[in-house]
């Protein structure tokens, strides 16, 4: 490359430039650093040229050496063969001489020696051993050789029989564990020397393409062997792995046992290894399964912590190999360490396996365009579906979950043990969408009482070092917030998250009396009983309402933070290590709303758990970190915009920092975001009086879109209509219908007729359409008018049976939910009672199914009944199926429960399934009609989502108030004058003394007087509009107090008498005449 012209000095350079010229720094440093840049170049050149030519000089020789030693070994081989034998010397001449230069094409030659080598059998081994003393090493070269030629010829229609021959003959020893010396070693180094040797040189290679190739694909799946050679190869096979069981050395049995694995167990599976290795390796009682899991696993122990390690790479069909073989060696008198060992490989494993929306991903979103690619990575992602659905079912198998519950049996205080579990939970349920009811060993676990409670005690113990050198809580700090390190995050998110998933499901199978710790349950209490006591579940439901809270401000951080960058790169150094790609903000963004999601059905549970019965303190779910403002929230809550947070929110899941609910307006703060879904997943953190103002604020959003400014004015769109007091229903049924008016939110006038057919005086101002509506409710909901009927509480729910009073009665319905809706609408209350599973069913944002806590509600009878037969010891003695008699105005019609029911008789196996069938026959089934149209038409009023702000109790004091008693101080606080009236007025303080004596029925009875309500103002009389306002009727005192409703309007006459005074204003108040008396 460089050639020597007879010159050795540096010839010096000339510089043209003159020595006056100046010359930057800058241009000076970098001309030197160019200079040295070249001379590294020139000198890598000169070493990469002497080792091209020294590889080459290498291969020259080494080419002609073999081939005088291949002519040496055919005249040696040509002399051979004019004799009858050949002698031990010249036979180890010809190997040593063929080792050397053994090529593919020196098959032939091979043979040869493989022939001479049978004639003589192993004793030529021990005579050579004798001569030489060497040979162990002969005998390695003789095996090496062997697997070089079936190697060569696995693919090959060539026999193979020769060669198979020689590595049974030379391996037999091992195979028998006889006593063998050679080259001075013991039969156990020679054997382990051996075993190393041919395992290296690529022996479970050799053997997987010969068990490819030689035996037939199209097999059944047995342990059997199909084929006389299937059989050779496996025994062949088994030789190194049934070694290592008796050697002591752990390292050779290591590498064996790694080298098998990841010839046989982790690369895709040939029909010969699915349908009959792994049975075979499965039915070999000889197969050292315990071998095999220390061999992949093993633990190091580094400043007292436990660290993992795995020296392969984790792969989906080593996964599957594992929990193929695991089935008759998974067992209860395994050792524990090795149980252990196992548990935690196949949580590292299930890393390995591809999620399936990832395979639908690749195959459905790739723009590739070259077919045939595209073909292979659909091939490839229907392969890697069924390998899923394979091991998710192996999962599931009896023996594993006997072999989870014994691992926790006997390791229930062992952190690691059961954060591995919990990882493998996480990993079936966050990354592969595995439900919980869908899979067997999930439930199971979910149900294992003191498995829960461990998770939850580990959640709450993790923690994390600080700068400062102390520790604090990772749950604390999620609370909060606070960003962490990658692996923390990663602990607390794991543990947090099946914590969640699984004890929201478990209490699914636990009814009241069970949670309340009011009865045992007669099944074994590790499976049955509530994991935690009613003083567990306080704080703990404390530190999952502050999560909720915590992962929405990591979900949707603020783009200024509290804390400058400096002290945050001091707080965690992983910031620097960020990505900024928005994919990586993106996935990080999924896991935390995963999180959420199951964190929040747990909270939702636990709080409508307190609703039905208290058990929390009565502020308890309030949480200081979070302010809303009812004025930032009216626009951003109307339901077209929330379904575009929460579906980017929920199920996008690739939502930006800041987005913008349409492409003019302006974008969303992430505050703002936060505080949406706050109001929308747990809006109970929120005072009542703060969603109750946000409730109002959103409907006068809503109604200055529906009814103009002159409305007030009798100006402007409205509905106007005339109503016979005697017929307020049906009148009001046929003018309010959706084809009369099909907008109910506009503003209301109402002109109600007598008995005679006139009209009655006064003009609608608001307290007409207010006792009007109120008349028609109590009406529509009377159970003497059959769509309504009464508990055993005397609490509403719809009739089941109104089908057979009414044959429209789904219209009817949808009438009176659309009127109730009115009222919410226009802020009135009406005192109606409802059973609280009806409005729960009302309020349901995910269907409006109920499960059977709900049936307390409405029969608590049957629901004690039902809920007995948990604990029967034999229900077929009590002749049930699974079939109802619904009795209808004396007619009794059998309603079967599934199909079939009559004939299907209640046992022990199905009593559960019997018991919620008839919770959910009586709670959801009769009534679905009915409650759907109803949800339908308080829905063409008012939002639902708005709504679901409230538990089913506020929703209750929305639609009837509270029953607390007037609080008369603050009605007189809010009360404004007119007419010459004053606060200190005599007439005033006399009246207000008189009033302050009224019985509770009485001061109801003023209230609506005045304001047509009985009820008092939701948060105070301070929010009664027009204000409570008492206006001077003159000194006739023969007249009665008369009222303005519209106005809120009380007129007063010069009452100088108490006596007087109370008398006329009770007259009045009682006589309930309506608006002709004024």
């Amino acid at each position: 490359m460089f050639s020597f012209e007879g010159k050795y000095r540096r010839t010096p350079g000339q510089s043209l430039g003159g020595a006056s010229q100046t010359v930057e720094k800058e241009s000076l440093i970098k001309k030197f650093q160019d200079q040295r840049n070249k001379r590294e170049d020139e000198r890598r050149k000169q070493s990469s040229a002497i080792k091209i030519q020294s590889c080459f000089r290498s291969y020259i020789t080494r080419k002609f050496q073999s081939d005088i030693l291949r002519r040496e070994f055919d005249t040696a081989r040509n002399s051979l063969e004019k004799n009858s034998s050949v002698d031990h010397k010249t036979l180890y001449e010809m190997i040593c001489r063929l080792a050397y230069f053994y090529k593919p094409q020196d098959g032939q030659r091979l043979i040869f020696i493989f022939q001479e080598l049978l004639k003589k059998g192993f004793d030529y081994i021990k005579t050579i051993d004798n001569i030489y003393n060497n040979g162990l090493l002969h005998l390695k070269q003789i095996l090496h050789l062997s697997i070089k030629y079936l190697r060569c010829i696995a693919a090959r229609n060539e026999p193979i029989a020769l060669p198979m021959r020689i590595l049974e003959l030379f391996l037999s020893p091992i195979n028998k564990n006889d006593n063998i010396t050679l080259s001075g070693f013991d039969s156990n180094f020679v054997f382990s020397s051996i075993i190393y040797h041919i395992v290296k040189s690529g022996y479970f290679v050799c053997l997987k393409e010969l068990l490819k190739n030689k035996v037939p694909s199209s097999i059944e799946k047995s342990s059997t062997p199909p084929t006389p050679i299937a059989s050779s190869l496996f025994n062949l096979i088994m030789i190194p792995v049934q070694f290592i069981t008796i050697t002591s050395n752990k390292e050779l049995g290591n590498f064996v046992m790694k080298s098998m694995s990841k010839v046989f167990l982790c690369e895709k599976f040939s029909e010969q290894i699915e349908s009959f290795l792994l049975p075979a390796f499965t039915n070999s009682h000889q197969f050292p399964f315990e071998h095999l899991i220390d061999s992949l696993i093993s633990f190091e122990k580094v400043k007292d912590e436990l660290h993992t390690i795995v020296d392969i790479t984790p792969s989906p069909y080593l996964l599957s190999s594992l929990l193929t073989l695991s089935q008759n060696f998974i067992s209860v008198d395994i050792k524990n360490c090795v149980v252990i060992k196992y548990i935690k490989l196949l949580d590292i494993l299930l890393s390995s396996l591809i999620p399936l929306n990832k395979h639908q991903y690749m195959t459905t979103d790739s723009d590739n365009e070259d077919d045939d690619f595209m073909e292979h990575e659909d091939e490839k992602s229907i392969e890697m579906m069924y390998l899923r659905e394979e091991i998710l079912q192996q999962l599931n198998s009896t023996c594993q979950i006997k072999c989870f519950i014994n691992c926790l049996r006997s390791n229930s205080y062992n952190i690691d043990v059961v954060q591995s579990v919990c990882s493998i939970c996480y990993k079936l349920m966050a990354v592969h969408m595995v439900s919980i009811n869908k899979m067997r060993l999930l439930y199971t676990l979910s149900l294992h009482s003191s498995f829960v409670y461990n998770i939850w005690n580990i959640c709450k113990a993790l923690s994390t070092e600080t700068c400062t050198g102390s520790t604090t809580s990772l749950l604390s700090m999620l609370g909060k917030g606070l960003p962490m390190y990658e692996s923390d995050k990663q602990r607390i998110i794991c543990i947090l998250y099946v914590f969640c998933a699984m004890f929201s499901h478990s209490l699914i199978t636990l009814h009241d009396a069970e949670f309340y710790g009011e009865e045992r349950c007669k099944l074994n209490s590790q499976y049955a009983a509530m994991p935690f006591s009613l003083s567990e579940l306080v704080p703990m439901s404390y530190y999952l309402r502050d999560a909720c809270l915590g992962i929405l401000d990591l979900a949707h951080p603020d783009i200024k933070h509290s804390i400058n960058d400096e002290y945050q790169h001091a707080l965690v150094h992983t910031f620097n290590n960020r990505k900024s790609d928005q994919d990586i903000q993106d996935e990080e963004k999924k896991t935390w709303i995963c999180l959420f999601k199951v964190v929040v059905v747990l909270v939702r549970q636990l709080y409508n758990r307190d609703t039905r019965r208290r058990f929390c303190p009565k502020t308890h779910w309030l949480s200081s970190h979070v302010t809303v403002q009812a004025n930032r929230v009216s626009i951003s809550l109307l339901p077209s915009v929330k379904q575009v947070i929460v579906s980017q929110f929920f199920f996008k899941l690739s939502l930006n920092t800041t987005f913008t609910l349409y492409d003019e307006s302006p974008p969303l703060a992430n505050r703002d975001v936060r505080n949406l879904i706050v109001l929308t997943e747990i809006p109970f953190v929120i005072s009542f009086a703060e969603r109750f103002k946000i409730l109002q604020r959103l409907i006068m959003a809503n109604k200055e879109e529906n009814q103009s400014e002159m409305t007030n004015f009798l100006v402007g769109p409205s509905i106007n209509i005339a109503i016979r007091r005697d017929y307020v229903y049906e009148d009001a049924f046929d003018k309010l219908s959706p084809e009369n008016e099909a907008n109910l939110k506009l503003k209301m006038r109402v002109q109600l007729r007598n008995a005679a057919g006139l009209d009655e005086a006064g003009i609608d101002g608001g307290g007409v359409f207010r006792e009007f509506l109120t008349h028609l409710l109590k009406t529509a909901f009377d159970p003497n008018r059959g769509f309504f009927q009464y508990t055993t509480d005397r609490l509403i729910y719809p009739n089941p049976h109104a089908s057979q009073l009414e044959d429209n009665y789904i219209k009817h319905y949808y009438f009176i939910g659309r009127m109730l809706g009115k009222a919410i609408y226009e802020n009135m209350l009406v005192e109606l009672p409802f059973a609280s599973f009806f409005l729960a069913k009302i309020l349901s944002s995910h269907g409006f199914n109920l499960d059977i806590h709900y049936l307390q509600s409405l029969d608590p009878v049957m629901y004690r009944n039902l809920l007995s037969l948990k604990n029967e010891i034999d229900v077929s003695e009590l002749g049930l199926d699974f079939s109802v008699i619904d009795n209808s105005f004396g007619e009794n019609k059998i309603i079967e429960l599934k199909p079939g029911g009559r004939n299907i008789p209640v046992t022990n196996e199905n009593k559960i399934e019997y018991v919620h069938l008839m919770a959910d026959y009586k709670v959801n089934r009769q009534i679905h009609s009915h409650c759907a149209a109803f949800r339908q038409g308080m829905a063409d009023v008012i939002s639902l989502e708005w709504l679901q702000m409230f538990d089913h109790h506020e929703f209750q004091i929305l639609i009837s108030g509270t029953s607390t008693p007037i609080n008369i101080d603050d009605l007189r606080h809010n009360t404004s004058y007119s007419g010459g009236f004053s606060e200190t007025h005599p007439v005033i303080e006399l009246f207000w003394k008189v009033v302050a004596s009224f019985t509770d029925q009485q001061k109801s009875q003023l209230l609506k007087f005045v304001t047509s309500c009985s009820q008092q103002p939701l948060l105070g009389f301070k929010d009664l509009y027009p204000p409570f306002c008492i206006h001077d009727a003159g000194t006739d005192l023969d007249r009665l107090p008369t009222a303005s409703t519209c106005m809120n309007l009380l007129k007063l006459p010069h009452f100088t008498d108490e006596s007087l005074l109370r008398n006329k204003l009770l007259y009045a108040i009682e006589s309930n005449a309506g608006f002709e008396l004024s």
